[in-house]
């Protein structure tokens, strides 16, 4: 890792952060772990005074193990005592830095990718804190390549999971591929992809209402613990990338009145979607996505967005961009750009959406980026 791959946040505040974990929220149901009890890990995020990070150390960003899976799984020349010595393994916030008295912050939720791990989108999380979010990242065990609790136990995602994903694998490949090059109206889009979805997908509606009550253990904890620095005022934003996405969706579908607006990065809307969205929603795609979230402008009872990065791939919207060198699985932009791009694009939607402070988000097309606003539908 260079010191390129450390983005520093350009917020007012300096970042504090601190873990917990929901031990034994519920019985397990997956595959894997029969007859266990499911527990949640959350790294929260939050501003504090820059004065009073001073003289405090910088947090660490992965683990040894996380260092290990990410270089097993993607081949990258990762090496995790020359990053703790150079100290490129740290992140640009702090160990539980002190709180800014007498004020409170708005909460975003967010969750992380099938297969993927909860540091995944640290880079974005601390940013919005540094805007002046609670930002809670929220890990899923046996999940993610690893997930690690506060007491040291640690999960790994099962040998043949992401083949579950999409089964059979070859067939539904080609039809992923049969989507991502379709042409057609939004309402043709979805039900072509609604008909993929339907046969080759079921697992990821199944694990589905799994993600949504990992989550909101984690929200419980939060309102438990932390009511007098977080404001709940405007409700809760929620975002996510790829499966996360999914779960923010549903999520603002099923409790708009909770879960008040969220984002969806690059997530495919997977699962039954027949409820009107009352939310403000905003889908985050790469061009070979693009035709997966159609359904989301065809139930939409409040604003709806789409937001299309160019020269990007599904990986490129982690954290990973900023380490694994293959253009092929992350993408041709420049990661400085990509990381600019989404955490502007998520600043103006949750300052106007869940801090309510502008009336409408400052969004405009480029060459790096096309956005489509659509109004509420009449269903």
């Amino acid at each position: 890792m260079s010191k390129t791959s450390t983005p520093k946040p350009a917020g007012e505040y300096a970042v504090g952060t601190f873990s917990y974990t929901v031990y034994n929220d519920r019985e397990e149901t997956m595959y894997n772990a029969p007859g266990t009890m499911r527990s949640v890990p959350v790294k929260v995020y939050y501003p504090a005074a820059k004065a009073s990070v001073e003289d405090l150390p910088k947090a660490r960003y992965l683990s040894r193990e996380m260092f290990a899976m990410l270089k097993k799984t993607y081949w990258i020349p990762l090496n995790y005592e020359k990053a703790e010595q150079d100290g490129t393994n740290r992140s640009e916030c702090y160990e539980q830095a002190p709180f800014i008295d007498e004020k409170r912050f708005p909460l975003i939720l967010f969750n992380h990718g099938y297969g993927s791990f909860l540091d995944a989108n640290t880079y974005l999380c601390i940013e919005l804190a540094s805007r002046g979010y609670f930002v809670a990242s929220i890990g899923h065990p046996h999940e993610a390549l690893v997930t690690e609790l506060d007491d040291g136990t640690t999960y790994k995602m099962p040998k043949g999971l992401v083949s579950k994903l999409y089964s059979p694998v070859i067939p539904s490949i080609f039809a992923i591929m049969k989507i991502m090059k379709a042409k057609g109206t939004n309402e043709e889009l979805y039900e072509q992809f609604d008909s993929m979805q339907k046969k080759y997908n079921r697992f990821i509606a199944e694990r589905l209402p799994e993600w949504k009550q990992d989550t909101k253990a984690a929200l419980r904890y939060l309102r438990e613990k932390y009511s007098d620095r977080i404001d709940f005022g405007n409700g809760i934003g929620v975002s996510g990338h790829s499966m996360g996405g999914l779960t923010a969706y549903s999520l603002c579908e099923d409790e708009p009145e909770t879960f008040t607006c969220g984002i969806n990065i690059d997530g495919g809307l997977f699962g039954d979607h027949d409820k009107p969205m009352d939310a403000p929603f905003l889908q985050m795609n790469c061009e070979p996505n693009k035709n997966t979230v159609t359904v989301a402008f065809l139930r939409n009872r409040n604003v709806a967005y789409h937001v299309i990065l160019r020269d990007m791939q599904h990986i490129g919207f982690t954290d990973c961009k900023y380490m694994i060198p293959l253009k092929s699985m992350v993408g041709k932009l420049d990661p400085d750009m990509e990381h600019e791009t989404v955490c502007r694009i998520h600043r103006e939607f949750f300052d106007t959406y869940l801090k309510g402070i502008k009336k409408h988000p400052d969004f405009e097309s480029s060459d790096v980026v096309r956005i489509t606003e659509y109004e509420p539908s009449k269903m």
